[in-house]
């Protein structure tokens, strides 16, 4: 039998989704993911990108306070993060990236959802009810299906820069820019796009300098994104010039980076507290094979202004997968409410409810 709603993801808009779907007894069925090697290096593990962040202040609803007592009150202890079991520092802001995406998972359990750890890696939506198939061969027919995979952030893939990831070493400005480690310290942003430009006059508010790293002499940037930053005093562009190596200790995160020349074989040493990646990210859209309709990046296309239908009638999409300009938690779990609202209004429109 097919189920009502499938959803394929498990960031914020996947955990709406479910949550809201659940509710209007759907009876969701999540794959969140499978917890494989190759998910781990290209960041798609269960949880999202969330997951893989620390302090998150700009989710509402989670000021400073003692987080650690309704953690372990909320989650059953095999889904409690470590430092919850071995009482470790409270960050100051009350929640972090992993506790705040378990909680989102535990909701959709209370609710009733189901969940298979696996990746869905093929659908057939010429067909209905649509047909999943799992990276395990496992198939599952569904009468809706929820798209809420995400979107990673693009790396160099230097060791080093993986070795700070979270701990000074980041890919979005916004989520982090704000965080003590970077006030009014020096920082790196590298790039020479329109993103990298909004990233350093973003982190230009809290940062003492912004070093914009860019392999060429003249940046990519929007003639008016360009200026913008060659008349931000806070900015300053270190032409032809790459990420060699981000340097840190173990105990202070990153601490500075080495530069490498495009045109020579110079290379040079800055401090800073701070490296932030705008290189781009990578919507996880490949294992649709061409079943949706994709933007010239990727992204799934909404097909209807303030809905979150696709190019096939019964597949919708939610999240970062399909929203290449904001990428925040809020705004994804926002389109995840969205996308279980439209599924339910359409399995009523169409008899299945």
């Amino acid at each position: 039998m097919a189920e009502k709603v499938v959803i394929i993801g498990s960031g914020p808009a996947g955990w709406t989704a479910a949550i809201y779907a659940a509710r209007a007894n759907l009876e969701p069925l999540v794959y969140e993911g499978a917890i494989i090697e190759e998910n781990r290096l290209q960041g798609t593990l269960p949880l999202g990108q969330l997951a893989l962040t620390t302090e998150v202040e700009n989710y509402p609803g989670f000021p400073s306070g003692k987080s650690r007592e309704f953690l372990k009150s909320a989650l059953p202890e095999e889904r409690q993060p470590y430092w919850v079991q071995d009482n470790k520092e409270q960050p100051s802001h009350g929640v972090n990236g992993p506790e705040l995406m378990e909680l989102m998972r535990q909701q959709a359990v209370n609710f009733g959802t189901r969940i298979v750890t696996d990746d869905i890696v093929k659908v057939d939506f010429s067909r209905q009810p649509f047909v999943l198939t799992a990276r395990e061969g496992q198939t599952v027919e569904a009468l809706a299906v929820i798209v809420a995979t995400g979107a990673r952030a693009n790396y160099l893939g230097l060791p080093s820069e993986d070795k700070y990831k979270n701990n000074g070493v980041s890919a979005c400005a916004v989520c982090d820019g704000a965080l003590p480690r970077f006030r009014n310290k020096p920082v790196i942003v590298i790039g020479g796009g329109d993103s990298a430009v909004e990233e350093a006059t973003y982190l230009s508010k809290f940062a003492s300098t912004v070093h914009l790293v860019h392999r060429r002499d003249r940046l990519r940037a929007s003639k008016i994104m360009q200026q913008r930053a060659l008349e931000n005093p806070k900015i300053k562009i270190q032409w032809n010039r790459g990420l060699d190596e981000v340097l840190g200790t173990d105990k202070d995160g990153v601490t500075g980076v080495r530069l490498k020349s495009t045109v020579d074989k110079q290379t040079e040493t800055l401090d800073a507290t701070g490296v932030f990646l705008a290189i781009g990210h990578t919507p996880n859209t490949k294992f649709l094979a061409g079943q949706l309709q994709l933007d010239d990046k990727g992204y799934i296309v909404w097909t209807k202004p303030a809905r979150t239908w696709t190019s096939v009638e019964g597949v919708f999409a939610a999240g970062d997968v399909a929203d290449s300009y904001y990428r925040q938690a809020v705004t994804a779990a926002g389109t995840g409410c969205m996308s279980a609202l439209d599924a339910e209004r359409w399995l009523a429109e169409h008899g299945h409810l």
